[in-house]
């Protein structure tokens, strides 16, 4: 099988892993930066290029785009799946996942677990919105936010309106959520690869800090999860219609509830954390469903 990986660096742990695990399995794969292609979009003979040069067909390719190119990375993908490509994850699917706002939306209509969040538009709604939350402590969110970067915990109600109101005087977009404090500084990331939950991984904050990412110096650890917790993962990705997700769960005293549903999860700290091959597990997904003009997934179409 002939795979590509859509991947500014190819030197990066995700890509290089699912390199070697796509080579060790005899596959052919290439790496491509989603930004130095082009596309050729015609009813005929759609083509993607590079440097002057026609990309050979690919049977597969894995999406692993950067936040910050999500409108060009996905439209290469839509590319791809307009050829006959099939797609690790699915372009309508990426998209989906990374409108955080629109994600919980469609969480929250199939009944998943969520922290209590709020949005709005206007200044005047702060004080409503913090009392709809449920008061400080509260987390503030930046929409377009990655790795914590863009997340703020209010421990009282004058930090609260202050940081919404600077965030709203730049016109970037928020939404405010409870504080899950029995949480203790500590996530849950579930690896969900088709329909299932492959490896699972505990991330703790450090002291001092309330966000768990790993890239904050959270650390990582086994877990083991309740059938509960691994079903709220696998309806995560499923609603999101993603074959591939990063679920994060927070323990809540009312269940496990859902904080973020990623479409490019990194693989280094939950296989050093598992010491399973999670890479691997992805190819062989490829090898099992990897078909020309499959590209639609099960989930939701909202």
């Amino acid at each position: 099988m002939r795979i590509g990986i859509l991947s500014r660096n190819a030197n990066l742990y995700s890509t290089r892993r699912l390199c070697e695990a796509a080579t060790e399995r005899g596959h052919e794969v290439q790496v491509v930066d989603a930004l130095k292609c082009y596309m050729n979009i015609n009813m005929q003979t759609p083509s993607i290029h590079v440097r002057g040069k026609e990309l050979m067909p690919f049977d597969a390719i894995i999406p692993r785009i950067g936040a910050s190119i999500t409108f060009y990375g996905t439209a290469v993908l839509r590319q791809f799946e307009m050829m006959g490509v099939y797609p690790l994850n699915e372009s309508v699917a990426v998209t989906r996942s990374r409108d955080k706002l629109r994600s919980l939306q469609l969480l929250s209509r199939k009944g998943i677990g969520l922290p209590v969040t709020g949005f709005a538009n206007q200044a005047s709604n702060i004080p409503d919105l913090i009392d709809m939350v449920g008061g400080p402590p509260l987390v503030i969110k930046m929409l377009e936010g990655t790795q914590g970067i863009g997340v703020v915990l209010a421990e009282t109600r004058k930090a609260a309106e202050s940081v919404i109101e600077a965030f709203m005087g730049l016109k970037a977009e928020i939404m405010v959520q409870e504080f899950i404090r029995e949480a203790g500084g500590a996530d849950i990331r579930c690896f969900v690869l088709g329909g299932k939950v492959v490896a699972a991984m505990k991330r703790q904050a450090k002291e001092g800090e309330f966000r768990s990412n790993l890239h904050r110096g959270g650390k990582a650890s086994l877990v083991r999860l309740t059938p509960e917790e691994r079903s709220t993962a696998v309806r995560a990705a499923k609603t999101m219609g993603l074959n591939v997700a990063g679920v994060d769960i927070l323990r809540s005293n009312h269940g496990p509830v859902v904080m973020e549903v990623n479409s490019s999860p990194g693989l280094e700290g939950i296989e050093a954390a598992t010491n399973k091959d999670v890479a691997g597990k992805v190819i062989e997904f490829l090898e099992k469903n990897a078909k020309a003009h499959k590209t639609r997934t099960k989930g939701s179409r909202g």
